[in-house]
């Protein structure tokens, strides 16, 4: 009686919980700030990953550097090759700032979020994720224009069917 009992309702409550628990660790991209995941980046056993982009206004080259935690993302790099608008002339606090061969960077960073948005961009942006020394266009996953939510997730098998997985 209590292995039939266990059959019925231990089985699929054993399945849901594989199904629905939330156990890899992410980064996800959610459609704006309303949670719905569109894309995510399955991590290995590397929390470091960056984010580079083709300045809209002096068109070179910026370089976001990040790690994740459990619930934050911490920048810890910016490296670029303009002081135009947009982009900092010096490092603040404990920050070092660097120049090397044209390229200045902002080192020793610890600016924590616990998300960024972005608007993965549609001209000449070109959003792109850096990760493990391999690089994937954002909008190859997301649609260009579209505002997303990056943040440090953990999600279910049922998410990872639901949403797009961005490898190469």
């Amino acid at each position: 009686m209590k292995f039939k009992r266990f059959l019925a309702f231990g089985i699929p409550l054993l399945i849901a919980l594989l199904i629905f628990y939330p156990y890899k660790q992410v980064i996800a991209f959610s459609f704006e700030d309303q949670g719905e995941l569109i894309a995510y980046f399955p991590l290995k056993k590397e929390k470091e990953f960056k984010i580079e982009y083709t300045h809209s206004i002096h068109l070179t080259d910026v370089l976001e550097s990040y790690r994740l935690s459990e619930k934050q993302i911490e920048q810890i790099e910016l490296a670029y090759h303009d002081f135009a608008v947009g982009m900092p002339s010096n490092a603040e606090g404990e920050e070092v700032f660097e120049e090397k061969d044209g390229t200045y960077f902002i080192k020793n960073m610890k600016r924590n979020f616990t998300h960024i948005d972005l608007r993965v961009g549609q001209v000449k942006a070109n959003h792109r994720l850096i990760y493990d020394e391999k690089t994937y266009t954002l909008a190859d996953f997301i649609e260009p224009g579209t505002w997303v939510r990056i943040s440090s997730e953990r999600i279910s098998l049922w998410e990872q069917l639901k949403g797009v997985k961005i490898s190469g």
